[in-house]
Order: C-alpha cells, then structure tokens, then sequence
C-alpha cells in the first residue's frame, strides 16, 4: 500500500516523444506508482496549439498554453519542447520552484548545462536526461554512477541514427550519398532539413554530455571538433571495404596523456565527431540501420558497449519514464539532488593533439618516382606509411580500378593507410602532398578508430 502523497507532474511539449510519455503515464499509472512509491499525477501538458494533432489520444483537458503556471507546483517537470529558448527558462523556473526536472534536451544541455546544473545544486534539486545523449539506451547513469569509481580512458559513439542510416546503406547497397539521404527522408529518419544531422551538430551535442561526464569536467560545445559525412561518396566506401573498414560518424571522447603543459596532472581531454573507418571485425561496425551504440573503454571494468534504439517517440518515452521515477523515489526517500560531478576541470585541447591512423587517399600523375617523392613527404612530416594500394583511373570513365602493375595511364589513385600520427603533424603533411607537383589532388583523408 502507498501512502504517500502523489506526485504532480508537468509535461512541457508533447511531440513524438511527448506524446508518447503523457500516454504511457496515463495508462501504467498504477504500475508506476509502485515502482516509485507514490502516485504520478499527470498535472497538464504545456504546447503551443492545443488542438494540433497527436501521436497519441490524450485527453483535451489535459493541454494548456500557460506553461508558467503548470510549472508552479509541479513536484515534476518534464521538458520535451527542445531548442535552447523558451526552454531554458522554464527549466530554470521549475528548479528555482524546488522541482525535480527530467529532459532528453541535448541541445540545451550541450550549452546551458554548468547553468542549469548549479541552478538545481543551489535548492538541492535534480537533473535527470537519460534520454538526452543516445535514445533509448542507458548510457548516462552507468557513466554518472557505476563508472563513477573507475576512470574512463575512452569512448566511442554512433549517436545519430540518421547518419548510421546513410552510412550503413552506402555501405550495404554501394548508394551514392543524396540518393540515400532522399530515402531518408521520405521515411522519416531525416528532417527536411537533415543539416543538424548530416553535419554533425547533434552529435557534437550528445559528444559534449558523454565526454562531461566520463572526464568529471564540463566540455563546452564549441570545444568539440566537428566533421559530417556529406563528402562521403561511393569510392570512399569501397575503398574502406576493401581494406577491411566500415565508416561510421564516430563521436571520441578520449582521455590523453603526457599532456604536461595543459595540467597539472600531465591529462586532458579530447572530444571529436567525424566518419571514420572502423575494423569490421569491431562491435561497432555491425551497428546497422538507425540505431546507436556507444562503445566505453574503461581502465578498471575494460570494454563495455551499450546498444539499441538512439531515437523513436515510444522508445525516447522509455527512458524518459525511467527518470521519472528515479525523480519520485527521490521525493519518497526525501534528501537533496547529488550534484553533477565536474571537479576533474582536465583541458580539452584542439584536435590537433589527437593521435590515430589514416587513411589518405591521393589522385596522382601515374610516372615513376611518385611514391619515392609521395613517401618522402609523409616521412618529413612524421608519418609513416603502413599500407598502399594503387588504382589506376580510366580517362574516359573517371572510374578507378585495382592493379599491382604499371599500365602507362595518365592519372592513378594511392590510397596510403598511415600508422598512428598526430593529427597536427597529419594536418601540415597533407598541405605539402596538396603542394606537390606528383599530386593531382587530395581525395580523402579519414581517420581510423578502434584498434
């Protein structure tokens, strides 16, 4: 028997993922009230447009347009409106109340987070947003809580599943970028506007949450290096299916070492979005369609990866609920919020520091001496050549075919696989090969992750 109080609660926006919280709340009310301790009393649902059509049923009365006075009183607020403004706001204004606040805001978390997070140490209130860095999974309490006493080295994330669409589907069907993008979008997996996703800003975002907390240091979203995959084309893929390699947009937070000169402890951090080739034998690489995985390495515990749906109304919902009430069982057992553990304050340093493998890939004038002069500029610059394969291109086609023998065309494509280099040293050589006189031009160049 429960005989607490219940607990009232506001809902902020009900989209895809609002919908679908506000139902499950309604219909597993007693469910839930046991697994909390308390009852979840469904106070009002703050939108816009109250008659604008749902993904769910939901009773009219439920709808308001005053999301100032719903918050007032609310023991609960769940914020799933998303953009920074009028967002923040409100989120400031319930934690101000004394509320406990769930969010899957990404965007605003990436941004407002060290704001937000001191508003709630300030009354002894609680963040919660399992939801804001990969859907469904259960990546934010394992980093925040069980990992909590280990130290994290690095992690590696697919956490956009509209770009692991692109990705996987180029790879599988040899589709060409715009055509799969199009798909995409006709089914839904792709706004009319796909550059958040394309481009990588959303995962910047969710790269910035993630690195936050596995380092215990705030990283700023300005601080996280950005790539998307629009260049990726059908020769990139095939090209990295031959040498044994998927691309995947890969968001690393990594922890670096003999860093001297940017702490004290010789440590910091580097955070990064960009596709990369990744091993096919690699967990990662069998992530298919739209869904997310984030792969943790961690010094004590080893590796450990977490998988599923990164987006999607009903499974967002999912953790959304399970916030909720962590949020009531805090309210039953009484006590302040544990504030978000930052006090590492490591640097996050420039990418240029970061240290991986290449795959750089070269439109040459096919003559002998190329790869003499073509090594000897890697060699200056501080990389070292692990692998080369030779194509030659067919002037009348533009299309470029393996070979191991000389064959007297004009133009042939290298493409040199490096081993582990320093992105600033990579950086600099590839402008000298773009300078050269044996260099057509510079193709590609991609990173390799995960060894």
């Amino acid at each position: 028997m429960i005989d607490y109080r219940n607990l009232r609660v506001a809902l902020l926006g009900a989209g895809a993922v609002g919908s679908q919280v506000a139902a499950l709340l309604l219909k597993h009310a007693d469910e839930l009230a046991d697994r909390a301790g308390a009852g979840l009393e469904l106070a009002g649902i703050a939108v816009r447009d109250p008659d604008a059509p749902r993904d769910a049923d939901l009773p009219r009365e439920l709808f308001t347009t005053d999301a100032e006075s719903l918050i007032v009183g609310a023991d609960i607020v769940i914020e799933l409106m998303g953009g920074i403004e009028p967002a923040r706001t409100h989120l400031l204004a319930a934690l101000n109340s004394g509320a406990d606040v769930v969010t899957a805001n990404k965007a605003l978390l990436a941004t407002h987070g060290p704001e937000i997070f001191d508003a709630a140490d300030q009354v002894g209130a609680q963040v919660y947003y399992e939801a804001a860095a990969a859907g469904a999974i259960p990546i934010i309490r394992p980093l925040r809580d069980s990992l909590a006493g280990d130290r994290v080295q690095r992690i590696m994330g697919i956490v956009n599943g509209t770009t692991n669409y692109i990705l996987d589907r180029m790879d599988a069907e040899g589709a060409e970028f715009a055509d799969v993008l199009a798909d995409a979008q006709r089914l839904g997996y792709a706004e009319a506007d796909p550059t958040a996703d394309v481009e990588g800003y959303d995962a910047a975002q969710k790269a910035a949450i993630l690195a936050s907390l596995a380092f215990h240091t705030a990283v700023p979203l300005d601080a996280v290096h950005r790539e998307g995959i629009t260049q990726i084309d059908r020769a990139m893929m095939d090209a990295a299916r031959r040498a044994g390699y998927v691309i995947k947009l890969l968001a690393v937070c990594e922890r670096l070492t003999g860093e001297a000169e940017s702490s004290a402890s010789g440590e910091a951090i580097s955070v990064r979005v960009y596709p990369a080739l990744i091993a096919r034998t690699h967990p990662l690489a069998s992530v298919h369609g739209a869904n997310n995985a984030v792969f943790v390495q961690a010094e004590a515990a080893g590796n450990l990866m977490f998988y599923g749906a990164g987006a999607g109304g009903v499974q967002t919902a999912s953790a959304v609920l399970g916030d909720v009430v962590s949020a009531a069982r805090r309210h039953v057992a009484g006590g302040v919020g544990v504030g978000e553990s930052t006090r590492a304050n490591l640097p996050v340093v420039d990418i240029g520091r970061a240290v991986t493998r290449y795959q750089i890939t070269l439109e040459v004038s096919d003559r002998p001496g190329v790869l003499a002069s073509i090594a000897g500029i890697l060699s200056d610059g501080r990389v070292s050549i692990a692998t080369v394969e030779q194509a030659v291109i067919d002037p009348t086609t533009g299309a470029a075919t393996s070979t191991d023998t000389e064959t007297g065309a004009a133009s042939a494509r290298l493409v040199i696989g490096t081993h582990k280099a320093r992105e600033q040293d990579l950086s600099e050589t590839v402008e000298r090969l773009a300078a050269s006189d044996v260099v057509t031009r510079v193709v590609s160049v991609l990173r390799v992750e995960g060894d």
